[in-house]
């Protein structure tokens, strides 16, 4: 064989192995087309990974245990956190709440999809795809905005809210909490719209809002991550102050202030008017955006 002179690797992320049933159809040698799962942008519905009842028990025996020791000054947190999640920890009923509401999210946002492509002659329409940079999160699912593809002559006479992405609906129906993270931020129209319509789900209490103790699925996922790090300290485990903090890395963003809160402060900025900054994004955040750090 001739010896290359020229080495190279290229930039790019290893997707998992997608199972059986990843490849759909071959439409010419060099196009298959695969199954792949989406994430859609700035949502957050609740969740289901207790993945029955019971599991779900589990997990509401998990907060009342984190609960004491939260109580007991145990678990490295912040008294003003402590004080916000601790109702919701004590009712013992998180993990419980948290399966039903996704189950129900689930099961609406199935429907809404299926009636939003379907068309006036009974075919379905085909799906609208608007992704971000980075393309691909951590678990590797593709990172988008998804919407009905409607024709150019068909925008011409819809509002941008007639022709709103699965991402909105959700909000919409209060069935997610949004979870907008910088820099994937919707432009300046779709925000305005997307602030008013969590205001409008959050005020009618539609959905997850329905209920005082709700968990958003961020603050669940992140209690897990608490329990499990403190159930490590009480059987006694030394851990540094990093290992101690993993449970929550995440910066807030006042979108009423411009004001960027550290990672236990979100409390103080209700879910609609957030955005999530990841740590390496800080100060690119601050400066792109202008921001007046608030790290309390």
């Amino acid at each position: 064989m001739t010896q290359v002179q020229i080495l190279w690797t290229p930039v790019g992320q290893n997707m998992p192995d997608l199972g059986t049933r990843a490849l759909v159809d071959i439409t010419d040698g060099d196009t298959p087309t695969l199954r792949m799962p989406v994430r859609m942008l700035s949502v957050d519905t609740p969740e289901v990974t207790a993945k029955s009842p019971q599991g779900a028990a589990r997990v509401d025996a998990n907060f009342l245990e984190l609960a004491g020791w939260i109580q007991q000054g145990k678990a490295p947190i912040t008294a003003g956190l402590a004080a916000h999640l601790l109702p919701k920890l004590l009712s013992g009923q998180a993990g419980t709440l948290q399966f039903t509401q996704g189950e129900a999210a689930s099961a609406w946002a199935k429907e809404n999809i299926r009636k939003r492509l379907d068309r006036p002659t009974g075919d379905d329409r085909s799906i609208f795809i608007r992704t971000v940079e980075p393309p691909f999160e951590n678990n590797n699912r593709l990172l988008a905005y998804l919407a009905p593809n409607y024709s150019a002559t068909e925008r011409e006479t819809m509002s941008l809210l007639d022709r709103s992405t699965f991402n909105l609906d959700v909000i919409r129906s209060g069935w997610a909490a949004p979870f907008i993270i910088f820099p994937a931020i919707p432009g300046e129209a779709d925000l305005s719209l997307f602030v008013a319509t969590a205001e409008s789900a959050v005020a009618q209490k539609l959905g997850i809002w329905a209920d005082a103790l709700t968990m958003p699925a961020y603050e669940y996922r992140m209690c897990e991550k608490l329990h499990g790090i403190t159930k490590k300290l009480v059987a006694g485990e030394k851990l540094d102050g990093a290992a101690r903090h993993e449970w929550r890395s995440r910066y807030v963003l006042d979108l009423r202030s411009r004001e960027l809160h550290g990672p236990e402060s979100y409390p103080l900025v209700p879910p609609e008017y957030s955005i999530w900054v990841w740590p390496e994004d800080v100060q690119r955040a601050i400066s792109m955006l202008n921001l007046i750090p608030k790290l309390n």
